[in-house]
C-alpha cells in the first residue's frame, strides 16, 4: 500500500504496482465468483474479471438482460443460471443488482451464503441501512465492498483502453482471515485504477450525497436554472444551452479534469477569470446549505427509504420512464440534441 498526500490530508492507497493481477489471480485462482445481475454493474465488472483470468459466472433473472448477457459471450448451463444458482456455486458472490432488486432477492441468496464465502458489493446501501433493508449477512462470511467511482460502462470502456475507474473499498465483516486479500484482488481483477479505503456507511452516504448534488441532481438543476433565465431574456434555445451546457462539458471540463480548476480558470479569458472568482462565493454560500440539507437527509436514512419505497412500487419503471421523457423533451435538451448533431465528428 502507498501513503499519499490528498489535499494535505495522508491517505493510504492501493495501486497495481502494490497489488499487481499476478497477485490478484494467485489469491482468488481458487475461487468461483458469481455476478448477480447484469444491469448496471454487472456487464463490466463481469467482463473485465472474465478477460484478466479470473473463474466467473452471472446469475441473472430471464429478460432483456439475460439475452444481453448471451451476446456478451455468457453461456446458460456452463456459465450463466438464474441467480439461486449462480450464488449456491459460487465462493465470491457479488451482489450488483440494484438496490431495490437486493431487498426481494435476499431471502433467495441468503441461504447459499455458508461459511467461508464472501458476500461482495459495489454499494454500502444494503449494509448501512439493515433496519431498512433486511440484510444482514450470516456472520460465518466475509462481507466486502468495491465501489468504482464511475458507471459500469465507463469501468468497461477504460478498461478496454487500458486505463482504470478509481474504486473504494471496506471490509464489512472478516470471517475467514482473507477477506482483506479478497477484495483487494477483485478491485484489481474488475480494472481500478486505485483503491482507497472506506467503509459501508460512508460510501452509502457519500455516494447517495454526491448523486443527489453535484453528480446529477444538483447540476441539472443548475443547468435548467440557467437555461430558464436565458431564454427568458431573449437569448435563443441554441445560444443558451451552448453558454450552459455545450461549452462546459465539451470545453472547460476537459481542462479542469485534466489539472485541476485553477489551471482551467488560467486557460480562459481575463474576463471569465474575474466573474468565476467573484460569483464563486456567492452560488457557495446560496448552495451549501442546501447540501447540508441534503446530507443529514441522507445520513438519517430518509434518503434511503424514500429510494426503497419507491423503487419497490410495481408501476416504478412507468413512472420512471415518463419523468425522464419529460426532462428528454424539454426544450433544453431537445436543443443539445439537435447541438450534439452538429458536433463536427457527428458529420
Amino acid at each position: 500500500m502507498a501513503k499519499l498526500n490528498f489535499g494535505g490530508v495522508e491517505e493510504t492507497v492501493v495501486t497495481r504496482r502494490e497489488f499487481p493481477l499476478e497477485k490478484a489471480r494467485e489469491v482468488l485462482k481458487d475461487e468461483t465468483i458469481a455476478v448477480l445481475g447484469y444491469g448496471v454493474q454487472g456487464p463490466g465488472q463481469s467482463l473485465n474479471l472474465r478477460d484478466n483470468g479470473f473463474n466467473v459466472i452471472v446469475g441473472q433473472r430471464p429478460g432483456r438482460t439475460f439475452d444481453k448477457a448471451v451476446a456478451d459471450g455468457w453461456v446458460p448451463g456452463e456459465t450463466l443460471f438464474s441467480i439461486e444458482e449462480a450464488a449456491r456455486r459460487a465462493t465470491i458472490v457479488m451482489c450488483l443488482l440494484s438496490d431495490a432488486a437486493v431487498l426481494s432477492v435476499w431471502p433467495v441468496i441468503k441461504p447459499h451464503l455458508t461459511a467461508g464465502k464472501a458476500l461482495y458489493f459495489s454499494h454500502g446501501f444494503a449494509i448501512a441501512w439493515p433496519d431498512r433493508t433486511g440484510v444482514v449477512p450470516p456472520a460465518d462470511i466475509d462481507v466486502i465492498m468495491v465501489a468504482p467511482k464511475g458507471s459500469g460502462a465507463s469501468l468497461r470502456s477504460m478498461f478496454l483502453e487500458h486505463r482504470g475507474v478509481n474504486s473504494s473499498y471496506a471490509v464489512e465483516q472478516d470471517a475467514t482471515g482473507r477477506a482483506l486479500d479478497r477484495t483487494l484482488a477483485l478491485g484489481i481483477g474488475i480494472g481500478s485504477g486505485y483503491l482507497f479505503e472506506t467503509t459501508f456507511r460512508r460510501e452509502a452516504v457519500s455516494d447517495l450525497t454526491g448523486e443527489r448534488g453535484s453528480l446529477m441532481g444538483a447540476i441539472q438543476g443548475l443547468f435548467l436554472a440557467q437555461y430558464e433565465v436565458l431564454r427568458e431574456h431573449g437569448h435563443t434555445p441554441s445560444e443558451a444551452f451552448n453558454e450552459t451546457v455545450e461549452e462546459l462539458t465539451q470545453s472547460l471540463m476537459p481542462l479542469f479534469a485534466q489539472k485541476g480548476m485553477d489551471w482551467m480558470y488560467a486557460n480562459c479569458s481575463t474576463t471569465a477569470q474575474r466573474g468565476a472568482l467573484d460569483w464563486m462565493g456567492p452560488f457557495h454560500d446560496a448552495v451549501k446549505p442546501v447540501m447540508e440539507r441534503l446530507y443529514k437527509s441522507v445520513e438519517c436514512g430518509h434518503e434511503a427509504q424514500l429510494s426503497i419505497d419507491s423503487n419497490s412500487q410495481p408501476d416504478y419503471r412507468e413512472k420512471l420512464e415518463a419523468e425522464l421523457k419529460a426532462m428528454r423533451e424539454s426544450e433544453m435538451w431537445q436543443a443539445g440534441a439537435t447541438v450534439r448533431c452538429l458536433r463536427p465528428e457527428n458529420d
